[in-house]
């Protein structure tokens, strides 16, 4: 299926705190993930566009599934890394003036969002960093396979990476953006952190494959990620907002599935997650 102008989206309004652990699609790479009463927003974007300025780069094929006016209190944002299609200054400027909430992000990446937002509450870290957020809640910054650049002086002169959420409700992994490489660094994730209650990892953006293996994982490649990690559940994000890569609008999901049969897993395990979808894990199912 081509890339259409617009997708209707059916948006949800979430409960300002959930006790569980809950993830609510926005779209692209955004999802609010609400665990034993903490909001958390990854990589947030309600802007139209994915580019600077407003004007320039490629406009959204779907509205968020969340407006923006209906978003709970925000406590901590994850982001992952400083392309325009996962930092967006305008949204992270309209958090900060709603609730301040918490930025945590691998390093350098400080810099470009003060330069928006003196006040921000931002800390930075390498792969490995740890952040508690309470007693019982902490963030990690965990690599990923791909790179950083605002313009065309500042090539990976900021990290990326993504990130291990523990909580009371379960543990949550977010991928940011990555390639596969060997592997090796989700089997490593594993060892350190256990098992992941929920991962979102990345299924588009991916074509074509001889330029953005190295970076962007595709649907075969997010299953590898998923079975390293033994996540109990999955949920396919960066894909069918913006229009970045080459493949069809609706190919992630039908290659999600391709790959989860050929391994022999049941679909709902590791589903495409669409704008306005909730779900809810239960942290103690095996």
């Amino acid at each position: 299926m081509p890339w259409p102008k617009r997708i209707d989206v059916e948006t949800t309004v979430p409960e300002r705190r959930v006790s569980g652990l809950r993830a609510t699609m926005v779209g692209h790479a955004t999802v609010l993930i609400q665990a034993a009463g903490l909001n958390v927003l990854t990589d947030p974007v309600w802007s139209e566009r994915a580019g600077p300025y407003g004007c320039i780069g490629r406009s959204r094929t779907t509205a968020p599934g969340i407006t923006f006016a209906d978003l709970p209190p925000i406590d901590v944002v994850l982001l992952s890394h400083n392309h325009y299609d996962h930092l967006d200054l305008p949204t992270l400027k309209r958090l900060h003036e709603r609730n301040a909430p918490l930025i945590i992000t691998p390093l350098g990446n400080d810099a470009l969002v003060r330069r928006v937002i003196p006040q921000a509450k931002i800390v930075t870290g390498n792969w490995g960093s740890r952040f508690d957020l309470s007693n019982s809640v902490s963030a990690d910054i965990v690599p990923a396979n791909h790179w950083s650049a605002r313009g065309l002086g500042d090539r990976r002169m900021a990290l990326w990476g993504g990130f291990m959420l523990r909580t009371p409700a379960g543990l949550v992994y977010f991928a940011g953006d990555t390639g596969y490489g060997t592997g090796a660094i989700f089997e490593t994730m594993r060892a350190a952190y256990g098992r992941p209650d929920l991962a979102l990892i990345p299924i588009g953006a991916y074509a074509p494959r001889w330029f953005m293996a190295p970076q962007h994982v595709d649907p075969a490649e997010a299953v590898l990620i998923m079975r390293s990690l033994e996540a109990r559940k999955a949920l396919g994000i960066h894909w069918g907002t913006f229009r970045l890569t080459d493949e069809p609008w609706d190919e992630p999901p039908r290659l999600l599935a391709q790959a989860l049969a050929s391994h022999g897993m049941i679909p709902t395990c590791f589903e495409a997650f669409r704008p306005g979808q909730v779900v809810d894990v239960d942290a103690a199912s095996e």
